[in-house]
């Protein structure tokens, strides 16, 4: 276990859970050899970043932290990794960087680190250190497992493909092992990601691996952490009995699928694989199977040869879908990708007009979303204290993912799943305004709870 005299490692990520789910390893790994895990303001000995290049932005933002935290810890050894230390073409300012590590060897880097760096213990890790104290050690409630890496896909606008390459799937005993040992250590709720979930068992060791059903399955059996979420999935290549498995309440009713278009001539031309009428139906599905199911998705603004009226179909069918949050990632030619080489790149004025209405639609649909919970008490688990111009509440999320404000609760809430009475949207309607309901006498809960229609 780590002492006073470890040496000190501060990790931070840009970009997707899937990152975010490797900081997490990489994190319990270095516990493990005795490595203490620092917050942003303590000194560090060893700064661990994993970079994003999913945008010219993203590579920019990786570049700017870099550089940012050399200055903050200048006696510091850095590790870097992730996709945009991974492509070829990437300048990430080399001079200042004293390990590369791939994202090919990247579920080794703390290996690489301890052999490169002398730095890092080398001694065999502790299998004993608290799996879940790095987590917590870095302000965080909710823990992220990579199940899943690479993508057969080749959306034009897309450089993962390149920068994580072929399809690999973890073997499901390895992924349960994981999350007993979050879940043993006080996590409450876990996200299952990766690069391309619905292909889940593809790419694995061994042929009995099964699909992402039969995964959830197999979690939801031998493991018994509360809550349990997917990260981002494709709309595509969903199992068969896929939503079978959200009738088991320790899985929560919200998805996170990507849209990027509601234009089919658009789709065509980003080569997405699911049209908007497959994936209105894939909605309608979900909706139909699982009460109060919530969806977000990701849409991207201003993609060559937007048209008007294009557009036009877009802001439409967002509307239609009526989505709870949406993430809006205006264009930007990505070096490497099909996208960047095609004609008719949209002006940047007329994208930024285009976000803003689509944010401001967005918008309205998140109210729309808060609004149809007031009067409900529902499982919370709380996440972090935070404060604003009514005063300090204790912040968290509803089975569906909406974020609510708790006021007056107790202060040992963090990490805990309460039962909260939700009252409406907040004024700056970001969140549902709740307080803890009467009916418990402020009990804190372990087990969280939402309703399937099939299980009614």
């Amino acid at each position: 276990m780590p002492t006073d005299t470890a040496p000190r490692v501060y990790l931070e990520t840009l970009g997707c859970r899937l990152n975010e789910a490797e900081l997490e390893g990489w994190a319990r790994d270095f516990r493990r050899r005795g490595c203490r895990i620092t917050a942003g303001d303590e000194p560090a000995d060893l700064l661990v970043v994993n970079t994003c290049a999913v945008t010219a932005e993203a590579v920019r933002k990786s570049r700017k932290l870099l550089r940012r935290l050399k200055r903050a810890h200048p006696g510091a050894r850095l590790v870097v990794s992730g996709c945009a230390a991974s492509l070829a073409d990437t300048d990430l300012g080399a001079g200042e960087i004293d390990l590369v590590v791939d994202n090919a060897d990247k579920d080794r880097l703390v290996a690489i680190a301890a052999d490169a760096l002398a730095l890092v213990p080398a001694r065999p890790p502790d299998a004993d250190a608290d799996a879940a104290e790095a987590l917590f050690a870095r302000g965080r409630q909710r823990a992220f497992i990579k199940v899943q890496d690479g993508c057969r896909y080749q959306c034009t606008f897309c450089i993962t493909t390149i920068a994580r390459g072929d399809e690999r799937s973890r073997p499901p005993a390895e992924i349960i092992h994981e999350i007993n040992a979050v879940a043993a250590a006080g996590v409450q709720e876990i996200v299952l990601t990766g690069v391309q979930l619905g292909g889940y068992g593809r790419g694995a060791a061994s042929p009995a691996t099964p699909d992402l059903a039969g995964l959830l399955a197999a979690v939801l059996r031998e493991t018994d952490v509360p809550r349990i979420r997917l990260g981002s999935v494709e709309p595509w290549d969903l199992p068969e009995a896929f939503w079978q498995r959200f009738t088991n309440p320790r899985l929560m009713p919200h998805l996170h699928l990507p849209l990027q278009s509601g234009a089919d001539t658009l789709l065509r031309r980003m080569a997405r694989r699911c049209r908007t009428d497959a994936y209105a139906q894939l909605v309608a599905q979900a909706r139909a199977a699982i009460a109060d199911f919530q969806v977000s998705t990701d849409v991207i603004v201003g993609f060559p040869g937007e048209t008007e009226a294009e557009w036009q179909q877009t802001m439409a069918f967002v509307a239609a879908t009526g989505f709870s949050h949406l993430h809006i990632f205006p264009y930007s030619p990505r070096a490497g990708t099909r996208a960047a080489a095609m004609p008719d790149q949209v002006p940047e004025p007329i994208k930024r007009e285009r976000a803003r209405a689509l944010h401001d639609l967005g918008a309205a649909l998140k109210t729309t979303a808060l609004r149809t919970q007031a009067g409900r008490t529902l499982p919370v688990l709380i996440e972090g204290q935070n404060r604003d111009e009514i005063g300090a509440y204790a912040a968290g999320f509803t089975p569906g993912y909406l974020p609510v404000r708790l006021r007056q609760a107790p202060a040992d809430s963090v990490g805990r799943i309460v039962p909260a009475r939700l009252l409406g949207c907040s004024d700056d309607a970001q969140a549902l305004e709740a307080r803890l309901d009467d009916g418990t006498g402020g009990a804190m809960h372990r087990a969280p709870g939402h309703h399937t229609r099939a299980a009614q």
